[in-house]
């Protein structure tokens, strides 16, 4: 599997560049697993069948410049931000079942190579004990599937706890720690660093690399503004 990296990349983007970017892979890059790994400024993102204001505390994220854009996968609302690392796998494979574990075998084998054991899950996360550190999301486009996820080394909590739960009765019933009950932070488990952590990730998985040309990056910047549109931010599949 081959790692993608962009031609003359200056750093990171908004998150609907890196989804045009898995997007634009699977449709225009012919090779059988490809994979690669991003972060964005503090950045909600949410699910193809969920509610921009059901799900996402707008006010809040307006307030505090947080992003927010729509995924094409399903799943639930998920807060990122540059404490965290977001990883994307192409495939060629199309079987739902199958991808999920190929991706979640990986992201063990990786684990276990920081000394950190973890299992996965029926819902397709990665737990450490009993908390998460990884969520996944997958959808198809014809001939590929994409798997994306969420791997948690650190994060702003109250951003989280408040950019994705618009309820304050959720707020004072649950609060920041259940929610902290229910995930764990990588960085709780190794001392090594997110930087040390992303290089195991890609020494691990891939061998060699695929360097996406200025066309392609022009490519992707176009179908981004598909992802930008307030029809497809605001509506429901």
């Amino acid at each position: 599997m081959r790692y993608i990296v962009l031609k003359g990349d200056q750093g990171a983007r908004r998150l609907s560049f890196y989804l045009a970017m898995e997007e634009y892979v699977a449709r225009h890059i012919d090779e059988d697993d490809l994979f690669f790994m991003w972060q964005v400024r503090p950045t909600v993102i949410f699910g193809r069948n969920q509610s921009l204001e059901n799900e996402v505390n707008v006010d809040y994220c307006r307030a505090n410049e947080i992003e927010m854009y729509r995924r094409k996968s399903g799943g639930g609302c998920v807060y990122a931000d540059m404490g965290n690392v977001m990883l994307s796998y192409i495939s060629k494979e199309e079987n739902v079942g199958l991808t999920f574990n190929r991706f979640i075998n990986m992201l063990l084998l990786v684990l276990r190579r920081m000394g950190i054991e973890a299992t996965g899950t029926s819902h397709n996360d990665v737990m450490i004990g009993d908390r998460k550190v990884c969520g996944t999301a997958f959808y198809h486009i014809p001939g590929r599937s994409i798997v994306h996820s969420t791997m948690l080394y650190d994060t702003n909590m109250d951003h989280m706890l408040n950019a994705i739960t618009p309820s304050q009765e959720k707020l004072q019933s649950k609060g920041i720690k259940s929610v902290r009950q229910r995930i764990t932070f990588l960085k709780d488990h190794t001392s090594l660093s997110l930087n040390e952590i992303k290089s195991i990730v890609r020494t691990t998985l891939c061998e060699g690399e695929l360097i996406l040309s200025q066309a392609d990056i022009e490519g992707i910047e176009q179908l981004e503004q598909t992802y930008l549109r307030k029809e497809f931010i605001n509506r429901i599949q």
